[in-house]
This record gives structure tokens, sequence and C-alpha cells, in this order.
């Protein structure tokens, strides 16, 4: 039976809400994040706040909720010619992903976190990848994430498990998983909590734009990661206004 995890955690939506579903399930809880030289770096000091957030919102997970990790991977911004780790305009390339790719970024950061989990004793990595809302990117898909698996249970000689709790959700869907689990923590008014906690303290901007506040959170408003926050953000709230509540997300 597995008890530990580690979360690879950004600070924002996607990672937040991973985390949330590794501190209902496990009882150790580690994360950890990486600056490769993204635009978007204050996404470095957003996860801090939700990690104090979650620790002051959440005492029954902050007893879960362990060490945090930052890992220095600039060599990846250093050979990366994106719309990620450059001052460029967002745009599709002739291969037909988008400029936002950042190749390696996902195996690097699987491969690093399973070597920091397998020093640590940790036994399941939560990844927040989605083949459901995403642009395409190879490296989220769960046949990617399969062979991930694979190769670092056989290259580590020891039994990793990855889990993708967002891998065939939309946006939608996780914003309501979010609230499902923040309910779940036994918090009262914790859904919305969580919610509200997502909103005000998670990044996702892909220009790292934090003066400009939206009824989904902070960002420009116009990049791609906002683009689709706030569609999934509006399509949440219609679907809690007309009281669908949907299924509870496993774990929860």
């Amino acid at each position: 039976m597995h008890t530990s995890a580690l979360v690879l955690f950004s600070g924002g939506q996607d990672s937040t809400t991973c985390l949330a579903y590794a501190l209902e399930r496990y009882q150790r809880v580690e994360t950890v994040a990486f600056d490769y030289g993204q635009r978007h770096h204050v996404e470095l000091a957003a996860r801090q706040s939700v990690l104090r957030e979650l620790r002051h919102q959440f005492p029954r997970w902050s007893s879960a909720l362990d060490e945090d990790h930052l890992l220095d991977l600039s060599v990846l911004g250093a050979v990366s010619e994106t719309a990620l780790t450059r001052d460029t305009a967002f745009k599709m390339e002739a291969n037909g992903l988008p400029n936002t790719f950042v190749p390696g970024r996902n195996l690097l950061f699987l491969t690093l976190s399973a070597a920091l989990a397998y020093r640590r004793g940790l036994q399941v990595l939560v990844t927040g990848v989605c083949e459901t809302d995403f642009s395409g990117y190879p490296d989220c898909r769960d046949d990617t994430m399969k062979a991930m698996q694979l190769a670092l249970s056989l290259g580590m000689d020891q039994r990793f498990l990855i889990e993708t709790p967002l891998m065939w959700i939309d946006k939608a869907a996780t914003w309501d998983m979010a609230r499902r689990l923040g309910d779940a923590s036994g918090e009262p008014g914790g859904g919305q909590k969580m919610v509200d906690l997502i909103v005000e303290h998670t990044h996702t901007c892909y220009l790292g734009d934090r003066s400009q506040r939206h009824a989904w959170g902070y960002g420009c408003g116009t990049c791609p990661a906002c683009l689709l926050r706030a569609k999934g953000y509006s399509a949440f709230s219609d679907s809690l206004n007309k009281g669908d509540t949907g299924a509870a997300p496993s774990g929860a």
C-alpha cells in the first residue's frame, strides 16, 4: 500500500489541485518545483503562498505536508527556444505544436523527481499533466507517463507509481475536483475555501502577470494559459449555478 508521495508542484491551478489530491490520499507528502528560467518565474513565489495557505486553512492536511524542494534546472532554459523561456509571441509552429512547448521538460521533471523520491523514500509521483485540456504537448500524454513510469522503475530498481489525477478531465472538472477535495478535507466550508485559495494564490499566466485580478485569478487574460483557465472557471461556475455537482474525484 502506498503511503507517501512527491507532488510536482509549480504553484499553478493544476498542481495545487494535485497537491490537495495527494494530501487527502497519502500520509506523507512532499513537493518539488523547478527553476528553468521560465518567463512566469513569479510562479515560484506563488507556490510558497499556496503552501502557506494550505497549512493555515486545512489543518488536517498540514500534518501530512512535509518538506518542499526547489531544483535548479537552468540548463533547460539555456537549450530551449520557446515562448516560455524567451520573450517572444505565442504562436503555432510548423510541426503543429505551440511554441510554448518546452522539449523534454516533463521528462526531465519526472526523472529528477524520481531521483529525489528515491533519496527521500517516497513511493508515488503526482503530476498535473492532462490529455483533455492541453495544447498537444507530447510529454503530457498518458502513453508518455506510462513509459516514464516503467523506465524510472527499471532504471532505479524501485517500483514507482506515477499518478495523473487530471489526465482525463477538462479544466472545469479540475475546478470542481478542487472544490470537492476541499469539502473532503473536513474543514468547514472547505470546498469554497479551496476554490478561493486557487483563485487568490495560484499562478498560471505564461506572462507572469499578477497585476490584473479576474474572477478566476490573476493573469494577463489573453495568453493561452489564462484563456484556458478562464474558460474552465466560467463552465464550472455555470455548472454550480445550475446545481450540477457531478461526480466526486477519485481519492476524495
